[in-house]
């Protein structure tokens, strides 16, 4: 029970996070260059591969919480903040309604910036805090 607790509260306040990052990133996605995207999951996805390898890395490193801790943030948090099945369906929408340069687009920016997001944490932490 205390791991769902965990999981649980954790994907509370990923969800909010992740709404409140989406809505304030959307004010402003009619001032990026003209091209309609859905930033916000962008946003969320980038920030999130970044965070959650950050974590990630110090858990692997540097310090070892309880699994409690580990399933609130990692599985909880973060699996709540990105969010997969949206960046899926936004994508598929965009291609349905023939806008395939956009979509195309979005979807290798999206794997690419997400990717580069998690090498990122992982090297941040590698150079502010080496290993022992």
């Amino acid at each position: 029970m205390g791991t769902l607790l965990a999981v649980g509260v954790g994907g509370f306040f990923g969800a909010i996070a992740r709404f409140v990052t989406v809505n304030w990133v959307t004010q402003y996605e009619l001032a990026i260059g003209g091209i309609v995207m859905p930033y916000g999951t962008l946003a969320v996805n980038v920030i999130g591969s970044f965070l959650l390898a950050v974590f990630a890395a110090l858990v692997e490193h540097h310090f070892q919480p309880p699994d409690h801790v580990r399933l609130l943030i990692a599985t909880g948090f973060f699996g709540a903040f990105t969010t997969f099945s949206t960046f899926a369906n936004e994508g598929l929408a965009m291609l349905s309604i023939g806008n395939w340069r956009t979509a195309l687009f979005y979807i290798a920016i999206t794997n690419v910036l997400c990717l580069m997001g998690a090498a990122l944490g992982f090297f941040v932490i590698g150079r502010l805090l080496p290993n022992a």
